[in-house]
């Protein structure tokens, strides 16, 4: 996730679940609670693959942060079954509701075909 802290950018990790169009967080008192609780809007970048068929997809989404306050959305976010990766008190559920979401599906391209910079350069010849 990216927030806007003080005056720059600053990404975090995050594990999150969807609930009714939202995108529904958990976490510690910090630089990224209160970045996404701030003035500033907030946007989360989400991309998978297959590997089996080597379609991989990119979802960004961007919207304001809310933290969860009443006792009704406390109790309701226990039944998302939002678990943090990482140990440690986690109090503060965060609702991300969106203004946009984009993204795209797209075939990766096998490494031995990237083009680089180098791509054209002249080679020695191997000794």
């Amino acid at each position: 996730m990216a927030v806007w802290v003080e005056d720059h950018p600053d990404i975090f990790p995050l594990n999150y679940t969807v609930d009714h169009g939202t995108l529904v967080f958990r976490t510690a008192e910090g630089t990224k609670l209160g970045g996404a609780l701030g003035e500033s809007p907030v946007a989360l970048e989400a991309d998978g693959v297959d590997a089996a068929s080597g379609m991989a997809w990119s979802v960004v989404v961007k919207g304001k942060a809310a933290a969860l306050k009443s006792t009704e959305e406390i109790l309701d976010s226990a039944s998302l079954y939002l678990f943090p990766w990482q140990a440690g008190q986690k109090d503060h559920f965060v609702r991300i509701t969106p203004d946009s979401v984009t993204g795209r599906r797209f075939k990766v391209t096998p490494p031995l075909t990237w083009w680089t910079q180098l791509s054209g350069a002249v080679r020695s010849s191997p000794e």
